[in-house]
């Protein structure tokens, strides 16, 4: 099997990269992540303007049919630029949701939007006690006539500070840990009785807790009580868009310490003809491509239908690169000594992505458990 990608994909990567050179480079990138917005709304309407925004969603609604390979192109120039913009939350999360959840009027409403850019949505899917468990919800939904009326606190809710509606899950029955009775709501941002405690993340972006009282749901998306499939299925799609973007930066930090060992000298020679530093070097490479493998895996399995198949390559990506690119990343700091851990250089930039991509939608120590799980029921083909 042929798993270069085609024509039409390598041309849509050069494009973003030919935008982050010109438009996005690492000065501009630093200035945006200390800026109030923390992003540019610039780069945002462009990302619409080339299509990007548009990309996974279906021509009915404006959007351009890609695949998820295309996707996966995306997001790998995503870690490659440290792109700032809430491409993640707005587009692969929450724009995922509605088109595979959604009402047909629901969607014909707000996917366009996103596609255009004029929309940004956040996801709301944790709560403090819940460690990565989706399942785990205490938030409230009550029907209150035609009405649904939400009262909770979620926590660490990505680029909420510059959403526009939250995608929020909350329990419409059963008890905290059940698996049943949890649906899936559209709360618009300044609706009575939602509030934000913002806040920086550790690699520039923004993030939230968000607290809901008695707040009137905008619309309930997909059927009450049934949602949990559905969220969890995103949030697979969601880490196999991290596995990309992942791979990525692992990519571009090889580049930069390749680089740095040819041009930094010591003992008037370059340290990159040192043989430690080379064999190091090769490790590095090596574990990229196996990275490489396993984002393939998972953007391959992240749309089936058996749960168990899915979580089996998901789950062991998402494992395997959160301890790939720690050390991927602790290498390419050594390497440039000293250098590797101040702000002015992208280094450490890549590094507290890479840290952050392994802490979003549960660690590489949440997975194992997972992919042990599996092995335990006999889940594992």
């Amino acid at each position: 099997m042929d798993f270069r990608y085609t024509e039409e994909q390598q041309a849509l990567q050069e494009t973003l990269g030919r935008f982050i050179e010109r438009d996005y480079d690492f000065e501009r990138r630093r200035a945006l992540a200390g800026s109030p917005l923390g992003y540019s709304a610039e780069a945002w309407m462009q990302y619409a303007d080339l299509g990007v925004l548009a990309l996974p969603f279906p021509t009915q609604y404006g959007g351009l049919g890609g695949s998820r390979v295309e996707l996966m192109a995306v997001m790998e120039m995503v870690g490659r630029g440290l792109l700032l913009e809430p491409f993640f939350s707005t587009v692969v999360l929450c724009g995922g949701l509605i088109r595979d959840a959604a009402s047909q009027a629901l969607r014909e409403r707000l996917l366009p939007q996103i596609a255009s850019g004029s929309l940004r949505l956040a996801f709301a899917c944790y709560e403090a006690e819940s460690r990565y468990e989706l399942g785990h919800v205490a938030s409230q939904a009550t029907a209150d006539g035609d009405d649904w009326r939400l009262s909770g606190l979620k926590t660490v809710v990505l680029d909420a500070p510059s959403a526009d509606y939250f995608l929020v899950s909350a329990r419409s029955s059963g008890g905290v840990a059940d698996s049943h009775g949890i649906s899936l709501f559209l709360v618009k941002r300044d609706a009575p009785g939602v509030s934000l405690r913002s806040y920086p993340t550790q690699s520039g972006g923004r993030a939230a807790d968000l607290r809901l009282e008695s707040v009137v749901a905008e619309a309930l998306v997909g059927t009450p009580g049934g949602a949990l499939g559905v969220i969890e299925r995103a949030a697979d799609k969601g880490i196999a868009a991290l596995c990309a973007e992942a791979v990525g930066i692992m990519v571009a930090l090889n580049e930069a310490t390749l680089s740095y060992l040819k041009t930094r000298r010591q003992f008037g020679v370059p340290i990159g003809t040192f043989q430690a530093l080379q064999h190091r070097m090769a490790d590095m490479y090596v574990a990229a491509e196996q990275a490489r493998s396993m984002s393939i895996l998972a953007t391959m399995h992240a749309d089936a239908e058996d749960v168990a198949v899915r979580r089996r390559y998901v789950s062991g990506a998402k494992a395997y690169i959160g301890e790939t690119s720690r050390f991927v990343g602790q290498q390419a700091v050594q390497l440039h000594g000293g250098m590797g851990i101040v702000d002015e250089l992208a280094v450490s930039h890549y590094f507290k992505r890479l840290t952050m991509i392994d802490l979003t939608l549960g660690d590489a120590d949440f997975h194992l458990g997972r992919c042990s799980d599996l092995l335990c029921s006999s889940g594992w083909e």
